[in-house]
């Protein structure tokens, strides 16, 4: 399918894909199939592939808030494979940073996607922060195109608070750092099913599953 200026060699699309995800996020795909497979009983997990191992034309996210981002990927995908594309974008907003890191929270500290970087970075930011005013929530949305232009975009939250030291080795980003709302343990100390029951990632998704069932038919 296609060709050199928008497009898919590099190992093709796998026989069978009905859904991919525009991430290379193995973390992220393991999510995305956990929750559609559950919520679309006709969709396996290898139907949902991610972008990784498949050229698709690069995308710029200049867009200014998470929805924009999300669909600018999502339908840069849909357009190169003719498959129904989700795509997610989804930060960390601190109270006390007035929302930030926000859409620029994978490369918070410079370098795009150093968890270890960008974590360090917001604990010596907060460092002088009291527990009252540590309060945080990821946000996530999350976004579906279709190749006939077909789009929906939902939004999930989970709030919560930062903690001062990393716990857990779980999740990924800042996960480690993050104490969910009536929670004793980190996201990164809570199991896959446990996170996505209340995640930000998991909400969105849920929410989403029903518009692919849809269009899936």
């Amino acid at each position: 399918m296609s060709g050199a200026d928008g497009t898919i060699p590099h190992g093709e699309l796998p026989d069978g894909a009905r859904v991919i995800l525009a991430s290379h996020n193995a973390k992220k795909l393991a999510e995305l199939q956990r929750i559609l497979t559950a919520a679309v009983p006709d969709l396996a997990p290898e139907q949902i592939i991610s972008s990784a191992g498949i050229e698709l034309p690069d995308v710029v996210e200049d867009a200014v808030t998470f929805e924009g981002n999300a669909l600018l990927k999502a339908r840069s995908a849909a357009a190169a494979t003719g498959l129904l594309a989700v795509a997610d974008d989804s930060g960390l907003a601190v109270d006390v940073l007035g929302g930030a890191p926000g859409i620029f929270s994978a490369r918070w500290s410079g370098r795009h996607g150093d968890d270890e970087a960008n974590n360090d970075l917001l604990l010596a930011q907060l460092g002088d922060v009291p527990e009252q005013h540590r309060g945080a929530r990821f946000v996530c949305a999350a976004a579906l195109v279709a190749p006939d232009g077909t789009e929906s975009v939902e939004l999930g939250e989970m709030r919560g608070a930062l903690l001062r030291e990393r716990h857990g080795k779980g999740g990924f980003g800042y996960d480690p750092l993050f104490l969910p709302e009536g929670e004793t343990r980190s996201a990164a100390e809570l199991s896959p099913a446990e996170k996505d029951a209340i995640s930000h990632r998991g909400k969105a998704f849920r929410a989403l599953a029903g518009h692919v069932a849809q269009l899936l038919g």
